[in-house]
């Protein structure tokens, strides 16, 4: 069952929901009211997703090509983002779109734009230090060629 991609793409969307339902609930509980808090709530959750999402694309760049994980994280955050933009409102007693629907694109954007530049830098950082499916492939490929005699051509 856990190798199966629904199960897979589950599990991070839950981490990652899990991740904004632990930074709602301490903001509700430890400072309620407090507008500075709970903008540095959301700024330490923002920041935990996209770290998340780049260990987790650095750590299956190794493995597999792109096409293989790419779908797997781009749509495990996607049900994060839907699961902390419709569900999350809702652990602090709130609708979704109780402060506007300016607020709730906003989260929708930023949730977005962290999901993306964590993976990206995650990917990058694989393909930098020569760690990505392609260049591991390539470096396999050149130590086997270059360890192959020469073919000596008759004239």
């Amino acid at each position: 069952m856990t190798q199966q991609r629904w199960f897979r793409i589950t599990v991070l969307a839950a981490g990652l929901f899990a991740i904004n339902a632990v930074a709602r609930l301490v903001v509700r509980f430890g400072f309620d009211g407090d507008n500075i808090a709970q903008n540095r709530g959301s700024t330490a959750m923002f920041a935990l997703i996209a770290l998340v999402l780049g260990v987790l694309t650095f750590l299956r760049a190794h493995r597999t090509a792109p096409s293989g994980w790419l779908p797997d994280v781009g749509f495990g955050a996607l049900g994060g983002m839907l699961l902390t933009v419709l569900v999350g409102p809702l652990l602090n007693g709130n609708a979704p779109f109780a402060n506007g629907a300016g607020d709730f694109f906003l989260q929708v954007w930023l949730y977005a734009g962290c999901a993306i530049v964590g993976s990206a830098l995650g990917y990058g950082l694989a393909v930098v230090l020569g760690r990505d499916y392609r260049s591991r492939a390539l470096q396999a490929y050149s130590a086997q060629r270059t360890n192959r005699p020469r073919r000596v051509v008759g004239r």
